[in-house]
């Protein structure tokens, strides 16, 4: 007899089909279950941007800034002072040549014939003129003394210039070795300038020819001691004012003769 083939009558130990395709499906396991591993997202990057220091910026800014007005400034006082100086004596407009006649130590007053005077006799001990600003009229003997060795004075009168032309007469002088300021009761210009045989008189501080005859004139050369010292610190720490009357006595202790000891030589050469 032949056996049935069809698939229906096979034996009971095969298993159908759709059983086998249940087993499959069954050993999938579930998304999201406990025995699962579920998906993470990945780590949120923060990025940050980077600040940028304003404040270091602005000061160095502003530092820069200051740098280049300041080397303006200098280079506009440098092209300015340049422009201003003279060549010669001539170039000066105003300044009087004076022969004030000899030039000795004296132990007693002169009658200059000029207010200032510009030359001549005078004491045997000079006014300290290392850039000096004296607010005492100081006696004229010594001043004179400090023109032989080549510095110049300037003087202003003290009933006509205001403080705020002194201040600007000062800082013409002030600690410029060779230089010395002071007032000068009746003197006919509000403000003169003197060195050796030889003054500028002007209405104004603000007058330019004033930087044009200090610049010029400071270790005068036609001075009969040029170069001779200026500094005096005998005198400095107690200057001789002038009397009304041009009659003012050497201080007590103060020689008339040339200084020795206490007070520079007036030969030695400026410090």
């Amino acid at each position: 007899m032949a056996k049935d083939r069809t698939p229906g009558n096979r034996s009971s130990g095969g298993s159908p089909r759709g059983g086998s395709s249940s087993a499959r499906k069954g050993s999938t396991p579930a998304r999201g279950g406990s025995g699962g591993r579920g998906r993470s997202r990945p780590p949120t990057q923060v990025v940050t941007q980077n600040r940028r220091p304003w404040g270091l910026i602005a000061a160095a800014l502003a530092v820069l800034v200051f740098a280049v007005a300041a080397i303006g400034y200098a280079l506009v006082q440098v092209n300015r002072s340049e422009a201003n100086a003279v060549g010669s004596a001539d170039e000066i407009d105003g300044l009087e040549t004076i022969d004030s006649g000899p030039a000795q130590h004296v132990p007693t007053p002169v009658d200059y014939p000029q207010l200032p005077p510009v030359g001549g006799n005078h004491d045997g001990q000079w006014a300290d003129c290392t850039g000096t600003v004296y607010d005492v009229d100081v006696r004229h003997e010594n001043a004179v003394h400090s023109l032989e060795h080549g510095a110049i004075w300037v003087t202003y009168n003290p009933d006509e210039v205001p403080d705020a032309d002194i201040e600007t007469l000062a800082d013409l002088v002030d600690g410029r070795s060779g230089r010395m300021l002071s007032p000068v009761a009746g003197q006919e210009a509000p403000v003169s300038i003197q060195s050796w045989n030889r003054q500028l008189t002007v209405e104004s501080a603000a007058d330019e020819r004033l930087e044009q005859f200090a610049d010029f004139f400071t270790s005068n050369p036609e001075s009969p001691e040029p170069g001779a010292r200026c500094d005096n610190p005998t005198w400095l720490t107690n200057p001789i004012p002038e009397e009304p009357d041009g009659q003012a006595p050497p201080a007590e202790g103060t020689s008339t003769e040339a200084p020795t000891s206490s007070a520079p030589d007036s030969e030695t050469p400026a410090q």
